[in-house]
């Protein structure tokens, strides 16, 4: 595959200089964009991506370092390199103060142009490099202050430097994968790779494969041998995913080899002797699955020494700013960013009681951030995406479901929806045009709607 060519943009008032430098760039096979001054080359880099800058001090307009000042908090990791024919030393340092990373006089030479643009590159490629990892590493980390959080981080500050094996249990989205990986970041084995298994994913007649392994021409299909999971974690972690979900044949299995941690793979007789710390995780109730006949006892015994519990987002909903503060970074550096959420926003999220949880609120920022408007959201959009879950969250978080009990199943309805459409005319300043936009009725339909809910002479059914 052919190398993308890195763009290069030359910003400086004497033509000459423009021509010369694209010149000496295009024939280092670099892209060139040229701007005439400052002003143009912001223009410049607000249409195309840039990987570099060459930037002039001395320009019409506002100079090489105002520019800079400004490049620096619209792109802070764009690396810039000042030219000048007029350098002194103060100048040079005030530039590096600014955040250039490098200072070339003129006269340009050809070599020390290239040997400056070729350096600053490294390094700028060394720091995103240092930055991704980085972040990979805060992706390892529970984010929120909650108590719940805390006292979840402190236990698995204890239990993950032990052998000790770990259930984690939760609710769908929760983060209980994100568990087992800050165990394995905080074990003696963090620099061995966590092997991986989702029991629900894999089906029944290929899973002893999976966990075990099987030798060529076990079955048909297997052209070749292969190692399972149990062989791949020895010495370090295997995670056991949905573990709930495997069926008894197969835990009848797996609890043999995790009691005495050897095997035989698929088709094969050499026994196979590993030593392998194990993590399960699972959003059943295994006590009632064990009741029902779909779990063993034994093997949940065996799998429970430390039991860890992952807290639903609705009983931590204080955390909701951070992690969407989390989440909000996360998709910028997909391209997704340029967008603010507001304090009633995220007051409308944490009234939510997000069924699907962590995972469920990741999406939903996903969705506000590619449907929502530009710059600022707002809480009436917000509702507008959550719909009708929202406003019963609403209803929720200041009384709870509670004072809908005792009432008919029309009297809960009718209280919902005066409560919701109180709400969304509160959002829209009372103008009923736009509510009936937003909530998708047409307008004639809301003015019968709030008259039948008695709510004709309320605050939403003002001049428009």
């Amino acid at each position: 595959m052919k190398k993308e060519q890195q763009r290069i943009l030359v910003v400086d008032d004497e033509a000459g200089i423009r021509e010369v430098l694209a010149g000496i760039l295009a024939d280092e096979n670099f892209l060139p964009l040229t701007a005439e001054d400052g002003e143009a080359g912001l223009r410049v880099l607000e249409a195309e991506a840039v990987d570099l800058a060459l930037l002039d001090i001395w320009m019409p307009g506002p100079d090489g370092l105002e520019i800079l000042a400004r490049i620096r908090e619209l792109y802070p990791r764009l690396p810039v390199i000042m030219i000048s024919g007029h350098g002194t030393i103060e100048t040079a340092v005030q530039a590096t103060k600014l955040g250039a990373y490098d200072f070339i006089e003129k006269p340009l030479s050809y070599d020390k142009v290239i040997l400056a643009i070729n350096n600053t590159l490294r390094l700028s490629r060394l720091e995103e490099e240092n930055i991704i990892l980085r972040e990979q590493a805060k992706r390892h980390v529970l984010t929120g202050e909650s108590a719940l959080i805390r006292n979840l981080r402190r236990q698995l500050e204890l239990v993950a430097p032990t052998d000790a094996w770990v259930l984690i249990r939760g609710e769908h989205g929760t983060g209980k994968e994100l568990v087992a990986q800050t165990i394995h970041r905080l074990s003696p084995v963090a620099n061995k790779p966590m092997v991986e298994l989702n029991c629900a994913a894999i089906p029944e007649e290929l899973i002893e494969s999976e966990l075990f392994g099987h030798e060529k021409g076990s079955f048909t299909g297997a052209a070749s041998s292969k190692r399972g999971k149990f062989d791949l974690a020895d010495g370090g972690l295997l995670f056991l995913d949905e573990i709930g979900d495997m069926s008894l044949k197969t835990q009848a299995k797996i609890l043999r080899i995790l009691q005495e941690q050897k095997f035989e793979r698929v088709g094969g007789s050499k026994t196979i002797r590993v030593n392998v710390r194990v993590l399960a995780a699972t959003n059943k109730n295994l006590e009632e699955e064990i009741e029902r006949g779909n779990f063993r006892a034994d093997l949940f015994y065996r799998l429970n020494v430390v039991p860890v519990f992952v807290p639903p987002l609705r009983e931590r909903r204080e955390d909701i700013p951070a992690l969407v503060a989390d989440f909000l970074q996360e998709f910028a550096r997909k391209g997704l960013g340029g967008k603010e959420i507001e304090p009633d926003a995220l007051a409308v999220m944490m009234d939510y009681r997000w069924p699907g949880n962590v995972r469920e609120l990741r999406n939903f920022i996903e969705r506000v951030l590619i449907m929502g408007p530009e710059g600022r959201v707002e809480a009436g959009f917000v509702r507008q995406l959550l719909g009708a879950a929202a406003a019963a969250g609403e209803v929720a978080g200041r009384g709870g479901l509670g004072e809908f009990r005792g009432l008919s199943y029309k009297d809960a309805k009718q209280l919902f929806e005066r409560e919701y459409l109180r709400m969304c005319l509160d959002d829209n300043s009372g103008n009923i045009s736009r509510t009936a936009e937003q909530i998708g009725l047409e307008r004639s339909h809301l003015h019968k709607k709030l008259k039948s809910l008695e709510m004709e002479e309320t605050k939403g059914t003002g001049n428009e």
